[in-house]
């Protein structure tokens, strides 16, 4: 299982720079949404990270649901010690490169900066599932326009567009 992750998209709720708010999903590797939280448009993106992976639940035939990806595919955003401890500690690999930033901060600490990040360039290039399914998501006109003033009902729609998602897979109707 592989599971994305993509920087949000804005809405409604408040924030600094007027109303917004945020939607963060972990997708599976087709793209189609398994966890989805709205947040307000203040929030950053990588504290969310823990709270989807806590919420992941993916049912198997046999025994108990599955809440651990094999890997987690996220752009730079999500890209910390904290978060990169969290999934070694879980025994998740991560493909999430890192920001030229962190890359001169630990260059400038010398050997005390630790070793750089490794991920798979090649297995990061899969990250194009997850735009598409946020493009997908953003061509939904209820999404789009944003008229929802409560954030429970926007988050019915991201949802509602999670569950036609997974119906037209689940028949195999191609759009």
């Amino acid at each position: 299982m592989k599971i994305g992750l993509e920087p949000p998209d804005h809405g409604f709720g408040r924030s600094r720079g007027g109303l917004s708010t945020k939607v963060h999903q972990l997708v599976d590797g087709r793209g189609l949404p398994l966890v989805t939280l709205v947040t307000p448009g203040q929030a950053g993106d990588s504290p969310m990270l823990l709270p989807l992976l806590a919420e992941l639940r993916v049912a198997r035939p046999v025994g108990r649901p599955r809440t651990r990806p094999d890997r987690v595919r996220g752009d730079k955003a999500y890209s910390s010690r904290a978060i990169r401890a969290h999934l070694r500690g879980r025994g998740i690999e991560a493909v999430i490169p890192e920001p030229r930033d962190q890359q001169g901060h630990r260059k400038r600490r010398g050997s005390r900066g630790g070793r750089p990040v490794s991920y798979d360039p090649a297995d990061y290039k899969n990250r194009n599932v997850i735009e598409r399914g946020f493009c997908r998501l953003k061509q939904w006109r209820g999404l789009a326009t944003r008229y929802d003033k409560l954030a429970i009902v926007y988050r019915a729609a991201v949802v509602l567009n999670a569950v036609i998602a997974w119906s037209r897979h689940l028949t195999g109707i191609i759009r």
